[in-house]
C-alpha cells in the first residue's frame, strides 16, 4: 500500500470524520484536516499532533483550493451534503484529485452523479459518493451478490441494527431531505424513483443468525436506491430497517452515539442482508459488525487507498460497485467485517 500521501479531510472534526482521520493515519496516510469551524479544527489538531489545518467554507471556492492544494485525494464527511457536496466536488475538480464522500442523503448522491458526471469523465477523475454503511456497502454486497448478472429483476438490502443513535449530523441531514422531498418518503420501484405520501408498510423479514426473522420498515429507502441502479439495470430496489433501529431515529429525545471503547466505537451492532434475485434464483450476501458510523472509515479510506494505486474500474461519478472489485474490496476490509459471500460468479 502507498503510504505518506495527504488526504484532505473536509469535516475532520464531526463524528465520521473523526474516524476517517484516524483510519488514514492508522494505514499510513497524512490527513490534512479542514472544515468550516476553526476552533474544532485546532482542538482535533491538538489531540492529533503533527497534522496541518486548513479552514475553508463551502461558500468560498479560493478557501477551498487552499485546503486542497497538495493533498492526493479528498474525503468529504461534512454533512448536510446537499449543501457542501457540490462545492467541494468543484474544488477536486479544481485541484485534480479524486473525490469520496460519505453521504447518505439520496438526494444529494442523485445531485453528485447528475451534476458531475460528464465533467469527472472528461477530467480522467473519479468522484465516489456514498462511500459509507448506506450507499457504499450495500452497494459492495449487492454487486458481490450479482456477480455476472448485470440486470437482476430485484435487489433487497435489510438493515438489521439493534438500535440507532444518530449523530447531529444524521439528524441534520434528515430534516435537508424531508424538506426537499416535501415530507413524501421515496421508494425505487419499475426503473425509477417514487415520491408517495402513504406510510412505508410493515413486514418481517428473515435475517440469518444472530437475528432471525425480525420486523421491519419495508421500503425504509437509503442511499442504495441511487448506488445500485447507477450501475446495475434493476427495476426494483428495496431497503429495510429493523423497526427498533427506525423507532430510535425517530425520536427526537434518543441521544447520540456513546463511545464504549478506545477507539470511540458505539455498542451498536448492525447485520447486512442483501438478497438479489434473477430468472426465479436468489443469490445472498451477508456483513455483520459495529458501529455504523465507524464501519464508514474504512470503508472509505480502503476507497481512497485503491483510487490512489491505480485499483480502480471506473471514472467519472461511479458508485463503489463500479468503482472497485467488490468481493476482493469486502474481503480487505476483514478485521472489520464479518462477511458470507457467495463464490464467485462471473
Amino acid at each position: 500500500m502507498t503510504t505518506g500521501q495527504t488526504v484532505a479531510v473536509f469535516g475532520a472534526y464531526g463524528h465520521t470524520g473523526r474516524f476517517v482521520v484516524a483510519e488514514l493515519q492508522a494505514r499510513g496516510f497524512v490527513p490534512l484536516l479542514s472544515g468550516r469551524d476553526e476552533v474544532k479544527l485546532r482542538a482535533l489538531a491538538a489531540e492529533r499532533p503533527g497534522l496541518e489545518v486548513r479552514p475553508a467554507s463551502v461558500d468560498d471556492p479560493a478557501a477551498l483550493d487552499r485546503a486542497l492544494a497538495g493533498a492526493a485525494a479528498v474525503v468529504n464527511c461534512a454533512g448536510p451534503f446537499a449543501t457542501t457536496a457540490a462545492p467541494v466536488v468543484e474544488a477536486a475538480l479544481r485541484a485534480g484529485i479524486p473525490y469520496v464522500d460519505v453521504a447518505a442523503e439520496i438526494e444529494a448522491n442523485l445531485d453528485t452523479f447528475a451534476r458531475f458526471g460528464d465533467r469527472a469523465r472528461a477530467a480522467g477523475i473519479l468522484v465516489v459518493p456514498a462511500m459509507a454503511f448506506f450507499g457504499g456497502l450495500g452497494d459492495l454486497l449487492v454487486s458481490a451478490a450479482a456477480g455476472d448478472w448485470t440486470a437482476p429483476d430485484e435487489v433487497h438490502v435489510a438493515y438489521g441494527l439493534n438500535g440507532w443513535h444518530p449523530t447531529v449530523g444524521t439528524r441534520t441531514a434528515g430534516a435537508v431531505s424531508r424538506e426537499r422531498r416535501d415530507g413524501r418518503r421515496v421508494r425505487f420501484s419499475q426503473g425509477r424513483l417514487e415520491y408517495r405520501d402513504d406510510a412505508a408498510p410493515t413486514l418481517k423479514w428473515p435475517f440469518p443468525e444472530p437475528m432471525k426473522t425480525r420486523e421491519v420498515i419495508g421500503e425504509f429507502t437509503m442511499a442504495d436506491v441511487v448506488t445500485v441502479p447507477s450501475h446495475l439495470d434493476v427495476p426494483e430496489v428495496r431497503t429495510y430497517m429493523t423497526v427498533e433501529a427506525a423507532r430510535e431515529l425517530a425520536a427526537p429525545d434518543t441521544p447520540a452515539p456513546t463511545a464504549v471503547d478506545e477507539d470511540g466505537r458505539s455498542a451498536q451492532t448492525f447485520l447486512v442482508d442483501v438478497v438479489v434475485r434473477s430468472g426465479g434464483v436468489e443469490r445472498r450476501a451477508v456483513a455483520r459488525g459495529r458501529d455504523i458510523y465507524a464501519v464508514s472509515a474504512p470503508l472509505a479510506v480502503e476507497a481512497v487507498g485503491r483510487i490512489l494505486a491505480g485499483r480502480t474500474r471506473a471514472v467519472g461519478v461511479a458508485s463503489a460497485g463500479a468503482a472497485f472489485d467488490a468481493p476482493d474490496f469486502l474481503r480487505a476490509l476483514s478485521a472489520h467485517l464479518s462477511l458470507e459471500l457467495p463464490p464467485q460468479n462471473g
